[in-house]
Order: structure tokens, then sequence, then C-alpha cells
């Protein structure tokens, strides 16, 4: 295995690809589909892909009913400008942790939730 793909269901994966787009201060353009969008660091690196809940046969993406999105998942950023990602995530929503300093990493770190209800880390890659 090279690499990990990681992709959550989304009920408007234009809204949702541009919410990350924003959070994680990623050249803007629009996802390759209507259901499906990779977003991509600028060195290429698939970092999140938002999937339309109910489109194509992929059991977990089914039903957002099913289970609550988001349980058991932690979307866990490491940015390389953590002032940016914590000014743009202020402007996206309310904070669900503030920034504070993490006793086992070292690294400041905030948290939010994504329109989909996702919770979702940034921590300063330093």
């Amino acid at each position: 295995m090279k690499r990990l793909w990681t992709i959550v269901g989304v009920a408007d994966v234009a809204k949702g690809y541009a919410w990350y787009q924003t959070l994680l201060d990623l050249p803007r353009n629009k996802p390759d589909h209507s259901c499906f969008g990779q977003l991509v660091d600028k060195d290429g690196t698939v970092l999140l892909c938002v999937h339309e809940w109910g489109v194509e046969d992929h059991p977990p993406l089914s039903d957002p009913k099913a289970d609550k999105p988001g349980n058991g998942l932690l979307l866990f950023f490491r940015a390389d400008n953590f002032e940016t990602a914590l000014a743009a995530a202020r402007g996206l929503g309310t904070l669900e942790q503030a920034p504070s300093r993490n006793e086992n990493t070292g690294t400041m770190e905030f948290s939010l939730r994504d329109p989909d209800g996702y919770f979702v880390s940034i921590s300063a890659n330093d």
C-alpha cells in the first residue's frame, strides 16, 4: 500500500469540497464530478475525498441515516500554516475545541465540525 484515501459521505459534494478547500488553504477548483471530489494538496497528494451519499454501490456510503456520520472517525490534518488554518476555521463555523497545546505531541491544535458533522482537528506541523 502506498497511500490511504479517506472518503467521507456528504450531503452536498460542492459545499463540502469548498469547505475543506477553505479550511486547508487548497487551490480553488471544482470537484471533477457532481457526486465525488478529491481534495488534493499542492504537491498532488490526495488529502480527502468527499462522496455523495447513496450514489453508486458503496455499502458504507449508501445511507447517512444508517449510522451517525463521523461516529468513530476523526479527520486529523497537520497544517503547514496553523494561523491561516485557524483564521479560516473561525470563518467557517464554531470551534469545538479552542486552540491549545496538545500535551502528547507538543503542538498547537484546534477542532471543529464540517457541514456534515464530521469532527475535524488541525494540528500545527512543527
